[in-house]
């Protein structure tokens, strides 16, 4: 099985490259499941149905969130009736959406789990407990699991890495918009990337406008972020997965500028 995990998604920049990066990429790799973080699609705060559909129109199987789920009202129109997409599975009982689920697409079957972190992220529930629960209860039918875990701190992904190693087919983090140079198989054959990064604006900070943010950083002063214009880079990871274990056989990191693209 082969499994493309797509960056965050930044605003009207984010999409227009993951629009026109698809085709190239659904012709390279092949990916039987293409999975995208859309969290910060819409404007970079949340993500609408619109936008949802789009992605699915263009190929994308399935959706995952993070801390900027509600940022969009719309969001309480889309998330109850829409299983492609998931939101992090440790907010509180009684959150709307669900925070995993299972595609199936190409005859075959991929379950999605989405789990928040709370280092230097709001106190939600523990991730790594509600990761036990899920997982364990996935594990009981299927063998392909991937979890995209949102979370700001390095240490806190790697630690959920290594904590669900041999249990799910790949961890993969999102939130931070820097892609890692860690991607590895670990011992028990779990795909690993400490961040994916993200699709969008290349020459803002980490996706914003550039001059906002260094005047927050200077003043700290009550600063309204806007997402950057300008050449978008794109950020995934693609992987392997075993079609009768599970386990992971290959994970590769991709980097695309917009530069490069054009040149191609």
């Amino acid at each position: 099985m082969n499994v493309l995990f797509i960056g965050d998604i930044v605003g009207s920049v984010g999409r227009k490259a993951l629009k026109a990066t698809l085709p190239y990429l659904k012709n390279k790799y092949n990916p039987h499941f293409i999975i995208v973080n859309g969290e910060n699609a819409a404007s970079g705060r949340g993500i609408t149905g619109a936008i949802a559909r789009e992605f699915f129109d263009w190929g994308v199987h399935g959706i995952t969130l993070g801390n900027h789920t509600w940022d969009n009202k719309d969001i309480f129109d889309v998330i109850d009736d829409e299983p492609r997409m998931i939101r992090p599975a440790n907010f509180p009982p009684g959150t709307p959406g669900e925070g995993y689920t299972v595609i199936k697409a190409n005859n075959k079957e991929l379950a999605i789990v989405n789990l928040q972190g709370r280092t230097f992220l709001p106190s939600i529930d523990c991730p790594f407990r509600t990761a036990d629960e899920i997982v364990d209860s996935l594990r009981k039918k299927h063998k392909h699991i991937l979890v995209d875990f949102h979370a700001e701190a390095t240490s806190e992904k790697i630690a959920m890495g290594w904590y669900l190693d041999g249990r799910a087919s790949m961890v993969v983090g999102t939130h931070t918009h820097v892609q890692s140079n860690d991607e590895r198989i670990l011992p028990e054959g779990t795909a690993f990337l400490t961040d994916t990064g993200m699709v969008g604006p290349r020459d803002g900070i980490l996706g914003m406008e550039r001059d906002a943010v260094l005047r927050k950083f200077l003043t700290q002063l009550p600063v309204r972020f806007q997402v950057d214009n300008g050449k978008w880079h794109f950020h995934a990871v693609y992987a392997e997965l075993d079609d009768q274990t599970g386990k992971a056989r290959k994970i590769q990191k991709i980097r695309i500028q917009e530069d490069e693209w054009l040149m191609d």
